[in-house]
Parts: structure tokens; C-alpha cells; sequence
């Protein structure tokens, strides 16, 4: 049964959150602090982190600064309405999505279960090779020129999608509905952040031309030949 581990210092909204995942068929586990969800991550061992941004002490961004420093773990933060800095702060530190307060719990499972498809990745998919970029989505790994380059499951269906068609331009539209799913609105302003986050980590690998911008347009792989 896939583990979600649910952090929020509020108990109703841990409630919430966990009667909705349980209807949906997934196991929860919970904690109500920054450190309690590092050692839960730790132990428990589970597939996605529904994280609190405003969290006492250590607060969910830190959270997620920290666990990136070690893990791949797929978040998704819950945020107030009008945090949009610490939202887009979450994106670049590496979180997979974010879902505003109030929410609706039915679009929480929606979006969880959006990560997770892109987590797992697909187990027909041959790996494929650009240049110097490696892929392989059935193992969710990246490689530069043989070095493992570390992406969120969001950045790996990024990716993936990019390179079902590596010389054709995408739009952002396609590349929402390809990660996201056509039935969840995603704003240009996310998948910006998404894209930044791929281009820098697939850069400071030695590959600064994966992708290119069709200014317009939408963006397109590059020939990935530096490295």
C-alpha cells in the first residue's frame, strides 16, 4: 500500500488530510513538526510528503531544503492563500506541487495521485539517450555524461515528455497536461519554476544546453553536447 507521511502542526487538518488519503486507499502516517517529518522520512520510508509550509521551529521549507540535500522523497506543500513567494520559494527548493489553503480534499487526492504516476515512472519505456543526457524513467534516473543528475518526479516528467518528441516545441499547455493531468490548472509561473529547476541541475552537471526556448513558442530539447 503506498505510505503518504501528512505534516501539519494543525490536528484538523491532519485529520482532514488523512480521511481523504484513507478513502482513497492510501496508508498515512503523521507527524506535527519539521524534525517529527525528517525522522519520519527517515524511518517510515514514504512515497510522498503532504508538508505544511508554516510549520513552529523548523518550518517546511527548511524541511524540504533538507531532505533534498539526501532524497528524492515527492512533496507537496500545503501553503496559505496568499504565501505565492514562500509557493515559489517551495518550487525552487525542489517540492513537486503545492495546493492552497482552504483546500478541497478531492483535489489534494488529485494531485497526489498526479506526483505519484510521475514517481513511478513507466516500466515499458526503453531508457534514451541524447548527447550526453541519459534517461531512464522506468528507474527514474538521469545521468550526464554516465553522472547520476538527481530530479524530483515532476522534473523527471518534465523530461520525459520533452524527449517523446526532442526536436518538436512544447508548449506549457502540453507540458501541464502531460505531468499534471488535462483536469488539474497548473500556472505558467509553476512550470517556469519546474523547468529552472531541470535546466540549473542538468547545467551544473556539464549539460548547460538541454533545453532551449522558443520564445512564443514553448521549449524544446537542445542537442546536449556539453559536458
Amino acid at each position: 500500500m503506498v505510505k503518504i507521511l501528512v505534516v501539519d502542526d494543525d490536528p484538523q487538518i491532519r485529520e482532514v488530510v488523512t480521511i481523504a488519503l484513507e478513502r482513497a486507499g492510501f496508508s498515512v502516517i503523521t507527524a506535527f513538526d519539521g524534525l517529527g517529518a525528517l525522522r519520519s522520512a527517515a524511518r517510515d520510508q514514504p512515497d510522498l510528503m503532504v508538508l505544511d509550509i508554516g510549520l513552529p521551529e523548523l518550518d517546511g521549507l527548511e524541511v524540504c531544503r533538507r531532505l533534498r540535500a539526501t532524497s528524492a522523497l515527492p512533496v507537496l506543500f500545503l501553503t496559505a492563500l496568499d504565501d505565492e513567494v514562500d509557493r515559489i520559494l517551495g518550487l525552487e527548493l525542489g517540492a513537486d506541487d503545492y495546493v492552497t489553503k482552504p483546500f478541497s480534499p478531492r483535489e489534494l487526492v488529485a494531485r497526489i495521485k498526479a506526483i505519484l504516476k510521475r514517481s513511478n515512472g513507466h516500466g515499458d519505456a526503453a531508457p534514451q539517450q541524447r548527447g550526453v543526457l541519459g534517461f531512464d524513467a522506468a528507474r527514474h534516473i538521469c545521468t550526464v555524461d554516465g553522472t547520476p543528475v538527481p530530479l524530483t518526479a515532476t522534473e523527471m516528467g518534465l523530461l520525459q515528455r520533452l524527449l517523446q518528441h526532442p526536436d518538436h516545441v512544447t508548449s506549457r499547455a502540453q507540458l501541464c497536461d502531460a505531468v499534471y493531468g488535462s483536469n488539474i490548472h497548473i500556472s505558467d509561473r509553476t512550470v517556469d519554476s519546474h523547468l529552472r529547476n531541470l535546466r540549473r541541475k542538468l547545467a551544473e552537471a556539464g549539460c548547460s544546453d538541454a533545453v532551449e526556448t522558443v520564445h512564443g513558442v514553448g521549449v524544446r530539447m537542445g542537442p546536449c553536447t556539453t559536458a
